[in-house]
Parts: structure tokens; sequence; C-alpha cells
């Protein structure tokens, strides 16, 4: 299949079944990076940082540098509208039904069911963030094993946004220059 196609298949897959946002898009885009080999685990780990500190959905950001990345300007065009367009066709088809049953217990539990979906596949994506981050499957030893330094920042990190709750852009700040002082 030619690779603008199978751009457009793989991200429309993507957009059409990853409900709940861009978190949810990572075990899609784990398993894309495991098949075509566009970009690497760590690269992907990479593109979720970046994608979480700068303005607009992460999933979005992410499928936009994908296509940048594979198949240039014009492949970050196509993946983010193959990514998108799902939604919208979506959105107008369940905007039309749910005039006509709004009032549907079955819808209602339709859209809490799809919640525990959403729940597993974000589940998912942060247990594959943290072992791509912050352990090294292929060490030597289980001393070896651990980025000390990523898991104290981590932790710390945490800690911090338990203890102190400042807003999110305190703690990205402190990541993002965490990061670049000691080159993690």
């Amino acid at each position: 299949m030619p690779l603008y196609l199978t751009i457009i298949y793989e991200f429309f897959k993507v957009g059409l079944f990853s409900i709940g946002g861009g978190l949810a898009t990572l075990p899609f885009l784990f398993d894309i990076s495991e098949r075509y080999g566009w970009f690497t685990a760590s690269e992907l780990t990479d593109m979720i940082a970046v994608a979480e500190s700068t303005p607009g959905p992460i999933g979005v950001n992410m499928a936009t540098y994908i296509g940048f990345k594979t198949a240039g300007i014009t492949g970050g065009i196509v993946t983010t509208l193959a990514l998108v367009a799902p939604s919208i066709i979506v959105i107008l088809i369940i905007a039309g039904i749910l005039k006509k049953f709004k009032d549907s217990l079955i819808i209602k539990d339709i859209f809490y069911g799809l919640r525990a979906a959403v729940a597993g596949l974000i589940a998912v994506s942060v247990f594959n963030v943290f072992v791509q981050n912050l352990i090294i499957l292929d060490a030597q030893s289980i001393s070896a094993m651990f980025d000390y330094k990523k898991i104290i920042l981590f932790a710390v990190l945490v800690f911090g946004v338990f203890k102190f709750k400042k807003h999110p852009l305190v703690y990205i700040a402190i990541g993002a220059l965490s990061g670049i002082v000691l080159g993690i």
C-alpha cells in the first residue's frame, strides 16, 4: 500500500477508535511504531513530552509530527486530517441521533461503558510510558535496570502535585527545566 494511503488508513483508525482523547491514542501509536518503524518507542515518549508541553491536543500534535517525519509537510497535513476526520463524522452522526434519543437509557449506558474503555486505554498508555522512560529493559543487572534520575524526578513531581497543588504549567516547566539541566 502506498505511504499516504497507509498513513490515512492508520491514523483514521486511531482517530476512530481512540475515544477519550490524546492519551487514548498512545496504545495505537505504540502499535504503529512496532509495525511500521516510522518512529521508535523512545521517540514516541519524547513526542508525548513535547506534545503535552505545547498548546493543542496531544493526539493531533503527535499525529502531525509523525506525518511530517514520515512524509514531510504534506504527510503532516494528511495525517492530521485523517486523525480528526472520524471525530467530525461521528459527532455529526451522534448529534443527529442524540436529538432523537437524548433521554434513552441505552444511549446513557453506552456512554457510561465507554468511560471504562477510555480508562483502560489511558492506564495502558501510562504503563507503556512509565516502562519506556523509567526502566531499561536490556540492562545487564537489576541495579542498571532503572533510570534513577528519571525515577527521582518522577517521584518529586508526583509528590509536588499532591502536596502543593500548583498549576500544571508549574510542573511542566519544572520537568522541562530538569530534563534540560540533568540531560534526561
